[in-house]
């Protein structure tokens, strides 16, 4: 096959350039993309046999369609070879590796933990010299280990380690942004030069002139095309000009050139070619045990042989993989039934029993309850593993062999669940139709009903959905009386998120429904208690509510570690806690909860919930003035979520550059983030990014502007985001002279901050009265304010409060007093970055007749965001691996971005490190 490379110069550069790279330390990914026989698995080939004869150790997986419904079955293959490295992973990372190959019994892993046990696996082994991955038809790998596979290719940096990624064109059953943004190759058709050439190597016999053009013709350019062709032509028809059929489409009709090669063998001999194909793994004891079940001698193997379709020694590898589908697709139903059922008696149940159950299913016509109920089991095993897409296949396909309509009903619903929560919508639509058409019980209606209200939710944000969570909720009651709770409190949680009508009375009005709901049980978890808090805030009054909530979020606060964490729902009521605190204005427990939840998400390697985590405490960041910690918060996430193929979430990087002032970045990220908020229907999220705006103009002095923005927010927004408008609100007003407009404002921020009783919201309440006060009154508000918000985290809006009483006392003709508070003032905002603010106190320091002080460059200004959360960390002691662990990366692109930072700061040693400042 190596001859398929001529003419393949840019690919065979591409190639050598990746392995280069690789020995250099300087890892890579490459995904190669083309049509079926465009000459991927040559290049392939060449990459193996060139990276073999450098010294690189090479570890490959094959995707095969029949096996694409196995959890993590490719990344076995892939990493079977290497786990007596595994020892040196991180615990969690070890845990997840064995648990996901059912090697050990635990909690079902994160994926994308796996993905990073699997990254620092290949580092690990590339630490003893420089190594190749090949992963070929990755368009047919299981989504576990593509999903893995697409993290790691995206996280490699600094390893000496090479990853090829092959994939066919079109690839229909996997998802087209799995492997988007990373480097690419397409392989393209030969130019007719090429082709020729390669036709000419093929088929050394004189060709008559009119056959070749017609080969070239039909082949355009596809080079197993050119070399099958011909293979597939009588002599006669080579030597006599006969023209060859170009009815079918070229992929297809070089699958019918082997089927028809196959067919003219013997019949035995078909029969085991199918067995092989029907067969994943390539295990040649399993072949020859099956074919003993057919009364199939070992003989038969040779014409297959003979005929360069199979080669057949301790592995069964076919001649390329379109034999293998070709060979299958060609066979009739029942010699499929036949081939599947030898395998599963061949199959051992103790050691491979999902592949038995599996088999045991092809072999089945009609229904079948053992081979379903085996596929169930089959699904649990899975799902344990942390296989979720595995789970939902076995479960849809038991639900599709089960005679009894009860039984096939139920087993649609779980593989509807499981279809939810892989993401796949549309498949779990489908399967809520088929378990509708029952017989359902009274709980598996109501959670059908559940089901559809949280597809709605993933599918629309629509403002219908929390009545449709309520509607799930009250069914629930009496039958479950845990997930009605549990129900009732999602539908709190959506509204906050989506937002509801316009008269802003949507959480209160869930609330209020709420209050129906069954009673907890005892101990009441944490959930129950954030549900009964939230109710009682909503329904009674916010004085009234505050005790309640408080002891709800004291308790989730206190809640331990992950194990914990999930007796209270999931990881998504840390983050409804933590927006609770908001309401509340409990900055302490808002940045505890905060915190705890990226801590959850991390020590469970919950990629997919840690970027939404990293966001929010970013936000709670801006805030406390630690703009640089946010920054470091988002690129973190960024980085996540790049490797992790997530869609990022706008909020933090918009407050953060509200807060900075950066007018263009704002006006980017703003538009960008409403655009997606209101193809979502969310009223609330674009509510929040109006209010981001009032933000951004009252640092600049654009009081107008501000005023319209906040008033926006104000009008729209859900609790708890509306507690960080009111105090934008009041200054805009009281700046544009308009306070009557602030009065409703005020009065709600007075009212929330004296039931809370926190020094943030008092001190917020004293700042906006004394914007509107004059006067003697004024000043004691202003220094009230000050002495509250000094005991508290949010620096932010203490530099803000020194500002804005500067400024009244310079309007006073108070120069030096003026000068004291302004001078804080612009410290303050310089060292936290709110650059406009401080920009706004600079003013007002001229005007008084001194030069504000400009803010003395840093070391860690080169630093890049990340390149500073690394110094952060390794400063306090942390260890490369302890990093690496901690921000998804492996120990050795740790050590890469510690050179960059040494280099950057001038120092050679992580003890220099510890010695410097950092911001």
């Amino acid at each position: 096959m190596v001859v398929d490379l001529v003419g393949r110069r840019v690919e065979r550069e591409a190639v050598e350039h990746l392995l280069k790279e690789a020995r250099a330390g300087r890892s890579g990914s490459l995904v190669v993309r083309g049509e079926a026989g465009i000459g991927k698995t040559a290049l392939l080939e060449h990459a193996r046999a060139l990276a073999s004869s450098s010294g690189f150790r090479v570890a490959s997986a094959v995707g095969v369609e029949s096996e694409a419904q196995f959890a993590f079955g490719g990344l076995h293959q892939l990493c079977a070879p290497l786990l007596d490295r595994a020892e040196f992973l991180p615990d969690p990372q070890r845990a997840a590796l064995n648990v996901a190959f059912g090697q050990q019994a635990g909690p079902a892993p994160d994926r994308f933990l796996i993905g990073l046990a699997v990254l620092n696996l290949l580092a690990e082994v590339a630490e003893d010299g420089p190594m190749l991955c090949l992963i070929d038809d990755a368009q047919w790998l299981d989504e576990g280990t593509a999903q893995v596979m697409a993290f790691a290719a995206r996280r490699v940096a600094a390893e000496r380690l090479a990853m090829m990624i092959l994939l066919r064109d079109p690839t229909d059953n996997l998802d087209p942004s799995l492997f988007a943004g990373l480097p690419e190759l397409r392989v393209d058709r030969l130019s007719p030069p090429e082709a020729w050439a390669l036709l000419a190597a093929a088929v050394p016999t004189p060709l008559d002139e009119q056959v070749r053009e017609r080969i070239l013709a039909e082949a355009r350019g596809n080079p197993l095309a050119l070399l099958e062709l011909p293979r597939s032509a009588s002599p006669t028809h080579l030597a006599g000009g006969f023209a060859l059929p170009d009815a079918m489409s070229l992929p297809l009709r070089i699958e019918a050139m082997f089927q028809r090669r196959s067919r003219n063998l013997p019949v035995e001999t078909q029969l085991l070619l199918l067995v092989a194909a029907a067969e994943p793994t390539g295990d040649a004891e399993l072949l020859w045990r099956a074919a003993t079940e057919l009364g199939i001698a070992r003989e038969s193997g040779a014409p297959a042989e003979a005929a360069g379709l199979v080669t057949i020694d301790t592995q069964v590898r076919f001649r390329h993989p379109c034999v293998r589908s070709a060979v299958y697709r060609a066979a009739n139903p029942p010699d499929r039934r036949r081939a599947h059922a030898a395998l599963a008696a061949a199959t051992e149940s103790r050691t491979h029993p999902d592949r038995k159950a599996w088999h045991s299913a092809q072999a089945v016509q009609g229904t079948d309850e053992e081979a379903a109920a085996g596929l169930e089991r089959s699904a649990g095993r899975a799902r344990a593993r942390g296989g979720l897409a595995a789970a939902a296949a076995f479960l849809q396909q038991a639900a599709d062999l089960t005679p009894e309509p009860a039984d096939r009903a139920r087993r649609a619903l779980e593989a509807a669940s499981a279809k939810h929560e892989v993401g796949d919508s549309a498949g779990a639509l489908a399967l809520l139709e088929v378990a509708a058409a029952g017989p359902l019980n009274a709980l598996q209606s109501a959670r059908s009903k559940l089901l559809r209200a949280q597809l709605a939710f993933h599918l629309t944000r629509r403002g219908e959905v929390p009545g449709l969570l309520l509607d799930a909720a009250r069914t629930l009651a009496p039958l479950d009386a845990a997930l009605s709770r549990e129900t009732y409190l999602q539908s709190l949680d959506v509204t906050m998120i989506i937002g509801g009508r316009n008269d802003g009375h949507a959480v209160r009005e869930v609330a209020e429904a709420a209050r129906s709901a069954p009673p907890p049980a005892e101990p009441p978890t944490p959930a129950d208690l954030l549900l009964d808090g939230l109710v009682a805030m909503y329904t009674h009054s916010y004085a009234a509510g505050v005790p309640e909530l408080r002891s709800a979020l004291e308790a989730t606060c206190h809640d331990g570690g992950p194990a914990q964490a999930r007796g209270c729902g999931d990881s998504r009521w840390l983050w409804l806690a933590a927006r609770a605190a908001l309401t509340l204005y409990d900055d302490e427990l808002l940045y505890a909860l905060a915190q705890q939840n990226v801590r959850v998400a991390r020590e469970a390697g919950a990629l997919a919930t840690l970027p939404a985590a990293l966001l929010f405490l970013a936000s709670v960041s801006v805030l406390a003035g630690e703009s640089a910690r946010a920054s470091e918060l988002i690129a973190e996430e960024a980085a996540i979520t790049n490797a992790t193929g997530g869609m990022s979430l706008l909020v933090a990087p918009l407050l953060l550059a509200a807060w900075r002032g950066s007018s263009s970045e704002v006006t980017e990220l703003h538009a960008t983030f409403v655009r997606d908020a209101t193809a979502r229907g969310s009223t609330n999220e674009v509510a929040v990014a109006q209010h981001t705006l009032a933000v951004l103009h009252n640092g600049l002095g654009n009081y107008a502007e501000a005023l319209d923005f906040a008033e926006q927010g104000f009008q729209s927004l859900e609790p708890p985001h509306v507690n960080l408008v009111l105090p934008e609100l009041v200054e805009a007003a009281a700046r544009t002279a308009q306070p009557e407009r602030a009065a409703y404002a005020l009065e709600q921020l007075t009212l929330r901050a004296t039931a809370s009783d926190t020094p943030w919201g008092l001190g917020l309440a004293a700042r906006s009265r004394a914007l509107v006060t004059t006067g003697s009154e004024a000043e004691e508000l202003y220094r009230e304010a000050i002495e509250q918000l000094r005991g508290c985290r949010m620096t932010a809006y203490l530099a803000r409060t020194h500002l804005v009483y500067g400024e009244a006392l310079r309007r006073e003709g108070r120069r030096r007093e003026a000068r004291e508070q302004l001078r804080t003032a612009h410290d303050l905002l310089s060292d936290i970055g709110a650059e406009a603010f401080a920009a706004r106190a600079a003013r007002e320091l001229r005007a008084t007749g001194e030069h504000p002080r400009k803010r003395a460059a840093q070391p860690t200004d080169a630093l890049t965001p990340q390149e500073l959360h690394i110094a952060r960390l390794v400063a306090t002691g942390a260890t490369s691996r302890e990093v690496a662990a901690q921000l998804f990366l492996s120990p050795r692109t740790i050590e890469a971005h510690l050179r960059n930072i040494f280099g950057k700061l001038g120092i050679t040693s992580r003890r220099q490190l510890k010695e410097l400042s950092l911001p």
